[in-house]
């Protein structure tokens, strides 16, 4: 990897746009579906597992600090109906992530600590669309926001970006996760208002 680790590149995805129904906010609203985890960096790891159930690749916190980070600046929309205009993010692509894996698959299951599961087509995580972030507005990402580290999938629905990401499970066949199980929309497209079910 030598020098890229250090480099970075800085993308400029926020558009300045509200999707139809949302509003923007200042503030950074904290929304879970459980009670927040307390995870060690020392006990971290992040894995990717392919469609046939084997570990395709590991890092452990240090491993994965040393990949090459990515400064990103995007919008992000939550479907409680609020956007964030603007968002400066640190992370790894998950294209840096995927580098050097063999798959057929068309989808990811993140999963994360706490139980939480969201999926998404492969597509949607790839080719720059996506990255494991572990900074916020120049600081470590704090733990009530996924930290030590989340998905970040700015152009869906934010509870895809899941929070306390530990591995990326690579399928041949969609599977929904925990929201779209119990009626949230399976794509979650916010410029289409792709709220629920029946959206």
């Amino acid at each position: 990897i030598g020098d890229r680790a250090f480099e970075g590149r800085r993308r400029q995805a926020g558009a300045g746009l509200t999707p139809p129904g949302q509003y923007p906010v200042e503030d950074f609203p904290v929304l879970t579906a459980g009670p927040t985890p307390s995870v060690s960096r020392d006990g971290w790891d992040l894995t990717v597992v392919d469609e046939t159930g084997e570990t395709a690749a590991r890092w452990t916190w240090a491993e994965f600090r040393a990949l090459p980070v990515e400064d990103v600046t995007v919008d992000i929309h939550c479907v409680t109906k609020w956007s964030k205009l603007g968002t400066r993010w640190a992370g790894v692509s998950v294209d840096t992530l995927l580098d050097g894996v063999d798959t057929s698959a068309g989808f990811v299951v993140a999963h994360c600590d706490g139980g939480y599961t969201t999926n998404l087509p492969l597509a949607d995580v790839v080719d720059g669309r996506a990255w494991v972030a572990f900074g916020y507005d120049g600081a470590d990402l704090e733990p009530e926001h996924g930290g030590p580290a989340r998905l970040l999938v700015p152009h869906l629905y934010f509870w895809k970006s899941a929070k306390w990401v530990r591995c990326l499970r690579l399928l041949d066949e969609d599977e929904p996760g925990f929201w779209e199980s119990v009626g949230y929309h399976n794509y979650g497209d916010p410029w289409r208002e792709q709220r629920y079910w029946d959206d």
